[in-house]
């Protein structure tokens, strides 16, 4: 399973995987390597890296503490000091082996030392397989919000191995999934009605459905790079999410929630309110949120928490002339970008939520 794209680097699934990294890193034949890990990819995951790596290439590692929470610019500082201490020149290599805080900030590191080493992403789990490696989006929080400060840049290639999901604890598949969802929603009953009834444990249906995600993704991704039109779509249930993401992350009254997580009620919210201000039937609304709730526990929000995550949302960075901007849907597969939602609706759908 091959994807190359000329201005989209190349994107390589399982089969030959490791013998077109090797042979990439030959073809750049890089000064040094360097490969950014945090505690539970050192133990899991550098392993089998070392064990696919060609004899003759010799890591140097840097290890951040693991989690959101260390996706900011104390950690990229670190970073950039050890990369300086260790003698990195313009010839040299990142490989960012994680999620998807790695290879976001691995992603930025790696654009900004020196004004930009080249690098690859090796992610580690299902988020970062079908979302956050892909795309070239690479970034930090600001404080809890999401995102904020990046640079959208292509890794030398992306090489997804689905070995790595055996390392994964459950939640983190669960996570990862809400990514696979979104993409049925706004790409396709077809692929929406198969990846529905997802199950890891089926190695060949989990390869196909991991690739066939990484393929719209990456297609929406080639007809628009810097998401002036259809990657807005992407953003499905995001806009909410993300903003229920950074609330959780920043209230200690509040469990935080793994990114898919937070994403899984965006979906719903958005749901219905595509419901109410298009064409979204019932019977999909309703189906869009049974799916949700099978699989991800449902979270209690107050009149006062909802006020807190609304107020959070002008902090979107799809926001345009001080507009708060929707991906809503008319139809599962069918997308419209650029959608004002009035706040009341917003609290009506969390009111639905809550009821469904």
């Amino acid at each position: 399973m091959i994807s190359e794209q000329k201005k989209l680097g190349a994107i390589y699934c399982n089969n030959k995987a490791w013998e077109a990294f090797n042979e990439k890193l030959t073809s750049i034949n890089p000064s040094k390597v360097f490969v950014i890990i945090d505690e539970n990819t050192k133990q899991f995951c550098l392993p089998i890296l070392n064990s696919k790596l060609n004899k003759n290439i010799r890591l140097k590692i840097l290890e951040i503490n693991a989690g959101e929470v260390h996706k900011n610019i104390n950690t990229c500082v670190s970073l950039w000091n050890q990369l300086s201490d260790l003698g990195a020149d313009r010839n040299s290599i990142i490989l960012n082996l994680g999620g998807g805080v790695i290879t976001d900030l691995g992603g930025f590191v790696a654009s900004t030392f020196k004004r930009g080493l080249k690098f690859i992403n090796i992610p580690t789990t299902l988020l970062a397989m079908v979302d956050a490696s892909v795309g070239g989006k690479n970034g930090i929080d600001l404080g809890v919000i999401k995102n904020q400060i990046g640079v959208i840049n292509l890794p030398e290639m992306v090489l997804v191995d689905t070995l790595f999901l055996n390392t994964l604890p459950k939640e983190q598949i669960t996570s990862g999934y809400a990514e696979m969802l979104k993409h049925g929603l706004i790409h396709s009953e077809k692929y929406w009605n198969q990846v529905k009834v997802f199950e890891v444990a089926n190695t060949d249906s989990t390869e196909t459905l991991i690739w066939d995600s990484i393929q719209i993704k990456n297609e929406i991704v080639l007809k628009d790079p810097y998401e002036k039109n259809i990657r807005k779509t992407l953003n499905f249930g995001h806009t909410l999410g993300h903003a229920i993401e950074s609330y959780c992350l920043d209230n200690k009254d509040k469990e935080n929630l793994l990114h898919g997580e937070a994403i899984a009620i965006g979906m719903v919210l958005v749901a219905y309110i595509s419901q109410k201000m298009i064409s979204l039937s019932e019977k999909e609304t309703s189906e869009i949120s049974k799916t949700m709730t099978n699989f991800y526990t449902k979270v209690d929000f107050t009149p006062k928490d909802i006020d807190s995550i609304i107020e959070l949302l002008k902090y979107d960075k799809k926001n345009s002339n001080g507009k708060v901007l929707f991906v809503l849907l008319s139809a599962i597969g069918s997308c419209k970008i650029n959608q004002e939602v009035p706040n009341d609706l917003i609290f009506e759908a969390f009111e639905y939520y809550k009821n469904s």
